[in-house]
């Protein structure tokens, strides 16, 4: 750490004066006067070097210094041992006899030490003053070329022209798609910090597109998104994603998403940063967005006027976009670019920007109270609602599973289901339906399952005269996939759990809407279709046990048969069975008053 304190003109200080000490000692030598000749010819070359990596640096603010670091460690250690040689030359009797006889391949090594310290400077010098990327290799990483490589791009992206820039950036991006080594050595020798200012400075587009792919790439793992994060990278990926063109906010939104999927430390970051308010403003473009206050009870005509008058006011001059506003009053947020610009985007382009921000709200909303909250106190419930009405496709999964999560996030927190989930919410409303008409119309499992897991979620949200809710999901429980089947018994489940203050209602809809016949079918499948299946038939044991559907399907004997081998899996269900078994005895005929013992 000392040593990465110091400055360039420090840390080249050291071998320019060695290299003068091997000088003079050469002169002043006894013994072996051509061999130290000619390695003071060798020195006197590698010092001009050395003096000249050292007026660069004073030129060059923007001076690349990782390897001139490493280099002139590797020249220091090299002429310190040419010094101890040359040294000995001064010695003369029998010391100078003795030493002749090892002293010409002791030479040749110094030689060669120095020789490839001088290819190490040279190569050094090239990478700085010539244009574009040096494809050769300094010695001192030919054991290992994509040092050099490393050092090169970087070199470039930090202190080159434009195009070289990108170049470099796009080489560097190609290397890193390679292996975890790759991107090892572009973080230690530092990387992350050219790539994020190339991206922040937006000299072009290109470059700024380049930039972001090159991170992409490097940011793979925890740690590396971390050190991405703590260079500022969130507070620039925001301030792209705010105000660059739609092309460049592409990479950049899956950067986002993947950083956040990866590390939950970032995903703070980028939601102190308030990164929901440009990625919800992307994903409502060219997205008409219904105002809540059209949709709340029957305006008058006077404020009809008024709420068309403020919406005016508040939507962009062209009308295929959606101005959203925060609760929080942040003033980052909407592109500074034209509205021109926008518009001529191609669809293309703009899908994928959609699907990009979509899937970044979804990594960023998991498990996270504040961007949840976020993204539900602007339109963007509303555009989500939307999109999966409308898009097919990677779109439409990727604002279902943002749902999904926040609905997660709601069933563990109370003030969340109740400001976000409120049935008489317009926004809430339009999720709820679209929620409803995905389990009901749509025929993939892999956008049913997500739906019916997200009301599931939402189980304690819905009063006991919600019963437009349970029908739905009782018609899964009979579905052909038995994984759609298997959650739906799931979600279910939460609706008559005991921790549900409306279970005994919800346990009579699922009744009156016929569930007990496709729930006896669900428990003849997998395991885990089973074992959820079951405790659904548990919970419905304990709130209508008196139910002719419980007795009529045989739900006793079903329950009986399964307990030892489901309670010797599950032990945390032994006290289910038993209260379940226990209730359906004292109403059924033909029961066992006394319960049996199913104890493994």
């Amino acid at each position: 750490m000392a040593e990465e304190e110091k400055t360039i003109q420090e840390e080249l200080s050291l071998p320019i004066l060695l290299a003068d000490r091997v000088r003079k000692s050469a002169e002043e030598a006894e013994s072996s006067k051509i061999e130290c000749s000619e390695i003071a010819k060798q020195v006197d070359r590698l010092s001009q070097m050395l003096r000249s990596a050292v007026r660069i640096a004073a030129a060059s603010p923007s001076l690349y210094e990782r390897p001139v670091r490493r280099i002139a460690v590797d020249v220091t250690k090299n002429l310190d041992k040419t010094l101890t040689l040359v040294r000995k030359c001064k010695h003369g009797g029998v010391l100078r006899h003795v030493f002749a006889i090892t002293g010409a391949a002791d030479f040749r090594k110094a030689s060669n030490l120095i020789e490839s310290s001088i290819g190490d400077m040279k190569w050094l010098l090239t990478i700085f003053e010539a244009d574009g990327v040096n494809p050769t290799l300094p010695p001192i990483a030919s054991n290992d070329p994509i040092l050099a490589w490393v050092w090169s791009y970087i070199a470039t992206i930090q202190m080159g022209e434009l195009r070289d820039r990108i170049d470099a950036t796009n080489e560097l991006a190609s290397l890193a798609r390679d292996n975890d080594r790759t991107k090892k050595i572009i973080v230690e020798e530092g990387g992350i910090g050219p790539l994020l200012k190339l991206l922040k400075e937006g000299a072009s587009p290109d470059a700024q597109i380049s930039a972001a792919n090159a991170l992409f790439n490097i940011g793979t793992d925890q740690e590396r998104v971390r050190l991405i994060a703590t260079e500022l990278g969130v507070s620039i990926f925001v301030q792209v994603l705010s105000d660059s063109p739609m092309r460049v906010q592409v990479p950049v939104a899956n950067l986002v998403a993947r950083m956040a999927e990866l590390d939950p430390f970032v995903q703070e970051e980028f939601a102190r940063e308030n990164v929901t308010r440009p990625l919800v403003s992307l994903l409502s473009v060219d997205t008409l967005l219904d105002d809540p206050k059209l949709n709340s009870g029957k305006p008058s005509i006077h404020s009809l006027v008024q709420i068309n008058k403020e919406l005016a006011r508040k939507l962009p001059t062209h009308r295929t976009s959606s101005n959203l506003s925060l609760s929080d009053g942040s003033s980052r947020g909407g592109s500074s670019h034209s509205k021109k610009e926008k518009e001529v985007e191609t669809p293309e382009v703009k899908l994928k920007l959609k699907i990009g921000c979509a899937e970044a709200l979804w990594k960023l909303s998991k498990g996270n109270v504040l961007v949840s909250r976020k993204i539900t106190e602007t339109k963007g419930f509303l555009c989500l609602a939307k999109l999966i009405e409308k898009e097919r496709g990677e779109l439409q999964y990727n604002c279902l599973m943002t749902v999904v999560e926040i609905a997660a996030v709601a069933e563990s927190n109370p003030d969340l289901r109740r400001s976000a989930f409120k049935t008489s919410s317009p926004p809430a409303k339009a999720v709820l339906d679209q929620l409803l008409r995905v389990i009901q119309e749509e025929s993939s499992p892999t956008l049913q399952i997500p739906a019916i897991k997200a009301i599931g979620s939402l189980a304690r949200t819905f009063p006991a005269r919600e019963t437009r809710i349970i029908g739905p999901l009782v018609s899964q429980l009979g579905h052909r996939n038995v994984d759609v089947a298997t959650e739906a018994a799931i979600a279910l489940g939460k609706f008559v759990s005991l921790e549900n203050f409306n279970c005994v209602e919800h346990s009579k809809a699922i009744i009156e809407f016929d569930g007990v016949p496709p729930l006896m079918r669900l428990l003849k499948n997998n395991e885990r279709a089973q074992m959820r299946g079951f405790v659904l038939l548990c919970c419905l044991a304990l709130h209508v046990g008196n139910s002719k559907a419980l007795e009529q399907a045989r739900a006793l004997s079903a329950l009986e048969g399964a307990a030892r081998s489901v309670s010797a899996q599950h032990p945390d269900l032994r006290d289910l069975f038993a209260k379940a078994m226990h209730q359906l005895t004292l109403y059924q005929a033909g029961g066992h008053p006394h319960g049996q013992s199913f104890a493994p």
